[in-house]
């Protein structure tokens, strides 16, 4: 460098500064988020857990968890409420996430089943509370009040409708209750373009641009929509593809503008 111009001199001095500035954004860059590795690492430690039940592990292979925690986004000290949790598959998955600190509301129309109660007196779940609410109503008074960060329904949207659920009202409800940011997640079984919820109680079903229209319709904003569930060779034509394959499942994310 010795024989440049003078000029070039004094611009390769106001330069270096930069030079090094670039240097180390880019070996920032290449390197992993320590925090998205540590997330990922502590939900693959959270589904491996030795203490959950064999039925569940058997269902991991369909319900792919640890993509499922991740696209949610679900994190320690969060309140989330689950809705329809039948046999709180999805309620302990929570639970364990947002431990510590966190809080779950499982929550049901009426009495929970067996199957539930026996689920919540593990000790993983010592942090979730049933709650037999309407679902018009799913969150209590007191949790409404205070907020919630995440609120899910998993595979059951599509029983809303032959269940005749006010879904606009319950829609409403999960709004209300969640805190400003919060998510809403509807993960389901798509069903063909332009049926709506009208094979809820036949193919267990439903489209998932309806599902769409009818979330935001109460104030919901799509933030994303996941695509490891996705299977575009499903006919949807039967509750059961043929030939046999997984279904094809959407996953959607809302917040709360």
């Amino acid at each position: 460098m010795s024989s440049m111009p003078p000029g070039s001199r004094a611009f390769f001095r106001r330069l270096a500064p930069a030079l090094v500035v670039l240097a180390g954004l880019t070996a920032c860059a290449s390197k992993p988020d320590a925090a998205a590795v540590y997330w990922q690492e502590r939900l693959a430690a959270i589904v491996a857990s030795p203490d959950r039940s064999a039925a569940d592990r058997s269902n991991d292979v369909r319900r792919k968890p640890e993509q499922m925690l991740s696209f949610i986004g679900v994190r320690q000290g969060m309140v989330a409420l689950d809705l329809m949790a039948g046999g709180g598959y999805t309620t302990e998955l929570l639970a364990r996430t947002v431990d510590p600190g966190g809080r779950v509301y499982a929550q049901v129309p009426r009495a929970p089943s067996a199957g539930l109660t026996a689920r919540m007196a593990r000790p993983a779940l010592s942090n979730a509370t049933v709650v037999a609410q309407p679902f018009e109503t799913p969150a209590p008074a007191e949790v409404a009040s205070r907020g919630v960060d995440v609120v899910t329904i998993m595979f059951n949207y599509h029983d809303l409708g032959a269940m005749g659920v006010d879904r606009e009202r319950m829609n409403r409800a999960v709004f209300a209750a969640l805190k400003t940011g919060g998510v809403y997640v509807v993960a389901d079984h798509s069903g063909r373009p332009g049926t709506g919820i009208s094979e809820s109680g036949t193919l267990h079903r439903v489209e998932e641009a309806f599902v769409k229209e009818e979330v935001e319709r109460a104030g919901f904003r799509l933030l994303a929509a996941a695509t490891f569930l996705r299977n575009p060779n499903d006919p949807r034509d039967r509750e059961t593809p043929e030939p046999a394959q997984p279904k094809d499942e959407f996953v959607l994310k809302f917040v709360k503008p």
